[in-house]
């Protein structure tokens, strides 16, 4: 059979005490990670990267070109409805 040591009350105190630390820890860790701020730059940082792959330009470019199409289309309807 399997006999347990006996702690003793210090012994108690130690353990309690390194488990506090541990959960500090732990904690502190979590509050860096999940940290709007660094998620924010994070998510800013990944967007950048993308954007300045070759598919991403092609992209910016596309979006670009869409909306500048957009634009004349409205205008040369707004031009022939004053008409």
């Amino acid at each position: 059979m399997h006999v347990a040591m006996e702690r003793t009350p210090a012994d108690i105190q130690r353990e309690i005490e390194q488990a506090r630390v541990n959960l500090a820890s732990a904690v502190d860790q979590l509050a860096v990670r999940t940290s709007p701020k660094r998620l924010a730059a994070q998510a800013k940082a990944t967007l950048m990267e993308k954007a300045m792959s070759p598919q991403g330009k092609k992209a910016i470019g596309g979006s670009v070109a869409a909306i500048l199409v957009i634009l004349i289309l409205a205008r040369v309807r707004k031009a022939r409805a004053r008409r």
